[in-house]
């Protein structure tokens, strides 16, 4: 059985809920707390139902070593170690109070994702509404565990994982306690190519695992995690900056705030236009139904004379008997006048002609 869905800070998420963006600050404050302010304000006016912060000092995700193993060797951060990179990233624990201030004072949702048990303490006490495990994280048990022993809705990350570590994650949330899960699918390249992402993963996700399903996104534009939203993507993630030109660790695969505009608006009509499964004529067609093709009279005709070939043509507007009756009526006399251009209707003729079992259905 999937859950149907699960909420945010009063925030219903699911698929009949519009889709939940999600602003990822990262590390785009770029180690300045007016920076963080904005990037806060800014995902607001983008229309971004939360943002995000990652909680982790580079001693509580890695060691400081220069040994290989603890190197950057190619892509984005070729040559850097693990732990400066993470020195440079991080945001100081003594921001997180006033930025979940800043965020309430700004009417959106603020949550992040913890990197260690300290950090769910610290997010404990500024009264996170939810959790999120990252992609790297996703394998870390007793960490999944930890947060989920929260009580509070937990969000997994499934880039790298396979689907068996992906079980292993959702079991360890159940097991701890974890009631509102949603996984999002990513592909952790930074930047990461869209045919790398296979969003049909998305239906297979939610239906293997049983819970509602999200994209991770982590391509240059908005065509991806847009798309994602016909699958049943119900949360999409994006990292968000000031200016892909800041310098930052992560700016330039972020979204300034235009994009992030762009983003959840395109989410949200992506949403509106899979709507549900419908055959019924829909409002915005009513006023053009007149005008589809319907039985007109090419000539005028008396009472009793027949019908040939050429004497009634399927033409717009849709006044008339519906085109299926066209060859029923061949060879059939009126019984009574028809004008040039008069609208086809059952009593031009003698029902019992029409169907001598009966009357036709009338629509």
């Amino acid at each position: 059985m999937i859950q149907a869905e699960i909420k945010i800070n009063g925030r219903s998420i699911g698929p009949h809920q519009p889709p939940y963006v999600i602003a990822e600050m990262s590390a785009n404050h770029n180690g300045k707390l007016e920076a963080a302010f904005r990037l806060i304000e800014e995902a607001k006016k983008a229309g971004a139902d939360a943002l995000k912060l990652q909680t982790y000092t580079a001693d509580t995700i890695t060691l400081k070593s220069d040994r290989p193993e603890f190197q950057i060797h190619g892509g984005l951060w070729n040559g850097r170690t693990l732990h400066d990179l993470y020195a440079q990233a991080q945001l100081p624990w003594d921001w997180h109070k006033p930025l979940f201030e800043h965020a309430r004072k700004h009417s959106i949702t603020i949550f992040s994702s913890p990197f260690d048990t300290t950090a769910v303490d610290l997010l404990e006490d500024l009264n996170a509404p939810a959790y999120k495990i990252a992609s790297f994280e996703a394998i870390d048990l007793p960490l999944i565990q930890y947060a989920s022993r929260t009580g509070k809705p937990l969000i997994i990350s499934t880039g790298m994982a396979n689907a068996e570590e992906i079980a292993e994650a959702v079991a360890a949330a159940r097991e701890a306690g974890c009631q509102e899960l949603a996984l999002l699918h990513c592909v952790s390249g930074y930047p990461a190519p869209a045919q790398d992402y296979n969003l049909r993963t998305l239906v297979d996700m939610r239906e293997r695992f049983g819970v509602i399903t999200g994209l991770s996104d982590h391509t240059l534009d908005n065509t991806t995690a847009i798309a994602s939203v016909a699958l049943g993507g119900c949360l999409i993630e994006k990292h968000f900056t000031l200016d892909r030109q800041g310098g930052g660790p992560d700016d330039s695969f972020s979204l300034e705030p235009a994009d992030l505009r762009h983003l959840c608006q395109g989410a949200l009509t992506a949403w509106q236009a899979v709507g549900q499964v419908t055959y019924e004529r829909q409002a915005s067609e009513q006023a053009n139904a007149q005008f589809r093709r319907s039985l007109y009279f090419t000539r005028a005709l008396q009472a009793g004379e027949q019908v040939t070939v050429g004497d009634i043509r399927s033409v717009r507007p849709g006044l008339g008997l519906p085109p299926k009756w066209l060859p029923k009526l061949m060879g059939l006399r009126l019984n009574r006048p028809a004008q040039l251009h008069e609208a086809v209707a059952f009593n031009h003729f003698d029902l019992n002609d029409l169907n001598p079992s009966g009357a036709p259905h009338v629509p």
